[in-house]
């Protein structure tokens, strides 16, 4: 609650000083901001415009603000404020989603954490962006959550000079749900810095991100409860007389992560018939993150037999990284990049485990080099974007290729294709696992290889016309956590590597049709996978569309869009959840899917401001009472919500 305190007061303060300077919109297509202020008597206008605060990504990929109102907007005003068209969200805010599609496409050659099932809203590396601002900016966002609480992210980036930015950012959540034992209390710290000396010889870019995600855990509703929500029995409409499969248990991720990465300039383009650069490049970066699952009094009804009956279940992960590299770029060969990396990892619990005459192991600890080449150029329309690393280790193995091409057949027609190559070890919990439930303990270190991936991808990008994206992935050795048997009502969850190869297509297919002030935005996506056995479920077609009306009001001064949205995906056996490992587990006794989702929604936007309101699964009182997000756990019920974001340039 302190910190909900200092984030209103921090609230008010820039409602307070934003007031000025008013900002006018002059176009409607794109977000042509100028801005506005006083001088003695007379009202002058600056020069500065909104394409003068830029955004930068980790990649060097550079926006700039944006405050318009469009549909996109209404799809990324959520918890992750991410696009969440694959995901199906569990009854609560900030409890953990379930993945309708899967991108096997990555770089990453490192094992991942466990309780990947809570690191939807956990931000990595790649998620933090850097800013350059010719005035000062902030940024709130809210939104009402489910019963008493509410969930804020407040942000505001400053430049102290031309040279040097730093911004400071707090995302926080506090939800207690409509059932019972589902309170979520998360908090996003970030804090960021890029600087750039005055000859531009040397640029740094910096961040501190310190994140604390809490749930309270109940393990879904027990199977005779199921039946009753099915059955819509009056007597359990109030959702918090639900009694659940258990009510005192909780799990915390958390981590901090120090980042830093910096570039000088050996020779560099001092005009324009100077067509070489080089740069030496170096990245350092420390991270650390426990995740905790805590029960007063063991469940052995639901996860069997335990050493002890309180469980305190934690794991640890100790991340360093170095690098150090030259970046060469020349107007006719394009960037070269080659950079060597040191690793440092350390993985595990405090103690052993001694278990049917076998003894679990409590650490991988290793160190081990490994490089990274890369390759950009552009040719005329064609642009070219290449890359491929490997570790040294044999414990640790890994290595990539990843190529991508993009054409621009017109103006407004852009195709790409790719090429991803991906070799790497299964996630640290399938390999080596520790509990306090005897069927939680593991050691699979020397049984499990890499999972082999390699995916080919193509498609068409085009605003006017359509968007098509395709791809199709062979998997080898994949590594998933299975429902493995059911003993006298205790589901045994292993992780599992499977020895034949799969194959899984995706089409996705996304069009805005326009009549007048009339939309319809419509995005379909269908897959497929190929295997022996019922390895990755996921559903054959997904599907969002809405249908909206756009209008500006009051001399243009407010402009506003109402419209239905429909979500549908359709039934499969859809993965399962269990909250001691945080983990999704693929399970063939349960379908979920097959209902519509409906929400009306009316967003308008008053100068810089955009507001959404939503009447949320508006259709659930009267299309049947079947909606879950994963065996057990049912789906949110219908709500309405609202909530803003606000720029204030000062």
């Amino acid at each position: 609650m302190k910190r909900f305190s200092i984030f209103s007061i921090f609230l008010i303060v820039n409602i307070i000083s934003g007031q000025n300077p008013p900002i006018k919109k002059t176009s409607k297509q794109k977000d042509t901001t100028s801005f506005f202020f006083k001088k003695g008597n007379k009202t002058q206008q600056s020069k500065l415009t909104i394409a003068n605060y830029l955004i930068i990504s980790k990649q060097n990929d550079t926006t700039f603000v944006d405050t318009t109102l469009t549909i996109k907007k209404d799809y990324k005003f959520n918890y992750l404020r991410k696009n969440n068209f694959n995901f199906i969200q569990f009854a609560n805010t900030g409890q953990t989603y379930n993945t309708l599609s899967i991108d096997n496409s990555t770089n990453n050659i490192m094992p991942g954490f466990a309780a990947q099932a809570r690191h939807f809203n956990y931000l990595e590396t790649n998620d933090i962006d850097y800013y350059r601002v010719p005035t000062p900016l902030t940024e709130l966002y809210y939104k009402t959550v489910f019963s008493q609480g509410q969930n804020l992210d407040a942000f505001f980036t400053v430049n102290i000079s031309p040279q040097l930015n730093f911004s400071i950012a707090y995302k926080g959540l506090r939800s207690l749900g409509n059932y019972q034992n589902s309170l979520t209390s998360t908090g996003n710290f970030r804090f960021t810095t890029n600087y750039q000396s005055d000859n531009k010889k040397y640029n740094m870019r910096s961040h501190i991100v310190m994140q604390d995600l809490f749930n309270q855990e109940n393990g879904g509703l027990t199977d005779e409860d199921v039946i009753r929500f099915k059955e819509g029995d009056e007597e359990i409409q109030d959702r918090s007389v639900f009694d659940p499969n258990f009510e005192n248990a909780d799990s915390v991720l958390e981590g901090k992560r120090f980042y830093i990465d910096q570039s000088y300039a050996i020779l560099s383009k001092k005009d324009s018939t100077s067509v070489n650069n080089l740069f030496f490049v170096n990245t350092i970066s420390f991270q650390n993150r426990f995740f905790e699952y805590n029960q007063t009094t063991s469940a052995n009804n639901f996860f069997g037999s335990s050493f002890s009956n309180t469980i305190q279940d934690k794991v640890t992960l100790e991340e360093f990284y170095s690098d150090l590299g030259l970046n060469y770029s020349n107007k006719l060969l394009g960037e070269i990049a080659f950079k060597v990396n040191y690793n440092s990892i350390n993985y595990g619990y405090n103690s052993l485990v001694f278990l049917n005459n076998q003894t679990i192991t409590n650490r991988i600890k290793e160190e081990f080099f490994g490089f990274e080449v890369a390759y950009n150029n552009q040719i005329g329309k064609l642009k070219l974007e290449g890359k491929l690393g490997a570790n040294f280790s044999d414990n640790i193995k890994g290595n990539f290729l990843d190529f991508k091409g993009k054409y621009q057949l017109l103006d407004n027609i852009d195709l790409f294709a790719g090429i991803n190559v991906n070799n790497r070890l299964p996630n640290y919990n399938k390999l080596l696992y520790q509990s306090n439930y005897t069927n939680y303990n593991w050691d699979n270190r020397e049984i499990f290889k890499t999972i082999e991936t390699q995916q080919l991808s193509f498609g068409l990008n085009s605003e006017k016309y359509i968007n098509i994206n395709f791809d199709i992935t062979n998997i080898e050795n994949y590594a998933f956590f299975k429902l493995e048997s059911i003993q006298n009502d205790i589901k045994v969850i292993k992780p599992i590597q499977n020895d034949k190869a799969i194959q899984y297509l995706r089409v996705k297919i996304q069009k805005e049709f326009r009549l007048g002030k009339f939309a319809l935005d419509n995005t379909i996506m269908y897959q497929n996978v190929k295997s022996d056995e019922n390895v990755i479920n996921i559903p054959s077609l997904i599907s969002r569309n809405t249908f909206y009306f756009s209008d500006e009001v009051f001399k243009k001064a407010l402009k506003f869009q109402t419209g239905i949205t429909f979500n549908f995906f359709s039934e499969y056996y859809g993965n399962g959840y269990d909250p001691l490992l945080a983990e999704f587990y693929t399970q063939n006794q349960t379908k979920i899917g097959g209902f519509p989702r409906l929400d009306f929604f009316v967003n308008a936007k008053i100068r810089q401001t955009r507001i959404f309101l939503k009447a949320e699964h508006f259709n659930s009182s009267f299309s049947g009472n079947n909606y879950f997000a994963a065996p057990n756990y049912p789906y949110r019920d219908f709500t309405i919500r609202f909530g803003l974001v606000w720029n204030f340039f000062l």
